[in-house]
């Protein structure tokens, strides 16, 4: 975690132009921090006379006037105590901030995770409409990285987006791929969903900066290979007997020779599956992420695929399709035991 020194003091000093008809001045507190300042009215008065500009306090032995210094004292360690446990949540602190929070005024600022929170919240109720389950749970999951950071950087639960900056972004992008060890383009695509966020409040003006200018999200070239004609004969005719490799191995030809991606077979259905204009049997759908529409002829290892699970599986679901995470870690398995290299996913 690093931290930035700030310059942090407390004075109090005579309101010399607002001098009552008793003769008092009000006594004032002045924040500053940074050199920049915040004052309030103490609600203490007193005599000019009876005040020492340079210790900032009342003069002489009185009751009244040790009252008064006995309450700046008070003051002075209730303040500085606000300050440090500001310091501790993470928070940028400015005077302002310090003085609303000594004087009890309830300043509401929008939180990171809140709005991760809002977003997630309406994303679930457009999934199975306009939006997929498997991006939900990426946003889920994106969340779930930034309050881990939040926790792990600032040691606190949430952090105000107003005190997000191009140091905050760096910092995760570095604690993605150390601590999290993930690849440089997945940790791309979290920072990718911060980004989101942090612009949807800059748009809505909940923010006035944005904490990624100055900042580049890049994504690396990956060669995922293709598989050769004998390594997908080695798939179809490879028998498995385990019911679930099996499966996956089904599912995993189907995509081969229709070219429908993961979301897309998740969602297939009986009514996807329609006489074209050919006579023949197609796949009629829309796509799951972009809406558009396709339009995928049956040829005979899919049908075949789909003649297999005829009728076995409820609510018009027609291929046992799992979460993706657990099938591509099944699909290892499976190249495995081919003795495939090459990434089936």
């Amino acid at each position: 975690m690093k931290t930035v020194k700030s310059t942090f003091s407390l004075s109090f000093f005579l309101k010399r132009n607002a001098q009552k008809a008793n003769g008092n001045m009000p006594i004032i507190a002045r924040i500053t921090i940074n050199g920049r300042v915040a004052q309030f009215s103490t609600k203490l008065e007193v005599l000019p006379e009876q005040w020492n500009v340079q210790t900032g306090k009342a003069t002489g032995k009185s009751n009244e006037t040790v009252q008064i210094n006995q309450i700046l004292d008070g003051i002075k360690s209730n303040i500085q105590s606000h300050y440090h446990t500001l310091l501790a949540g993470g928070q940028t602190v400015t005077p302002d901030i310090l003085k609303n929070s000594f004087l009890g005024i309830d300043e509401t600022y929008e939180t990171l995770l809140t709005i991760f929170d809002k977003h997630n919240a309406e994303l679930k109720k457009l999934v199975g409409i306009d939006k997929s389950d498997s991006t939900y749970k990426k946003y889920l999951l994106a969340r779930q990285h930034v309050a881990e950071f939040i926790k792990y950087n600032y040691k606190s639960n949430d952090i105000q987006l107003r005190n997000m900056n191009l140091m905050f972004v760096k910092d995760y992008e570095v604690y993605l791929k150390t601590e999290c060890r993930l690849s440089h383009n997945v940790a791309a695509k979290m920072i990718q969903y911060l980004k989101k966020m942090v612009t949807f409040a800059r748009n809505t003006g909940i923010i006035q900066h944005h904490p990624f200018t100055g900042y580049t999200i890049s994504l690396k070239k990956v060669d995922k290979g293709y598989l050769t004609e004998q390594e997908l004969k080695q798939i179809i005719e490879k028998q498995f007997d385990r019911i679930r490799l099996e499966q996956i191995k089904d599912v995993f030809l189907f995509a081969c020779y229709t070219g429908l991606s993961y979301i897309d077979i998740a969602n297939l259905q009986e009514s996807n599956i329609r006489q074209s204009f050919d006579n023949n049997m197609w796949l009629i759908g829309k796509r799951g992420k972009t809406g558009i529409t396709y339009n995928v002829p049956l040829f005979k290892i899919p049908t075949m695929i789909l003649e297999k699970y005829k009728g076995k599986f409820p609510e018009g679901k027609i291929l046992p399709v799992i979460s993706n995470q657990k099938l591509n870690s099944y699909l290892k398995e499976i190249a495995d035991l081919c003795g495939i290299t090459s990434n089936l996913k």
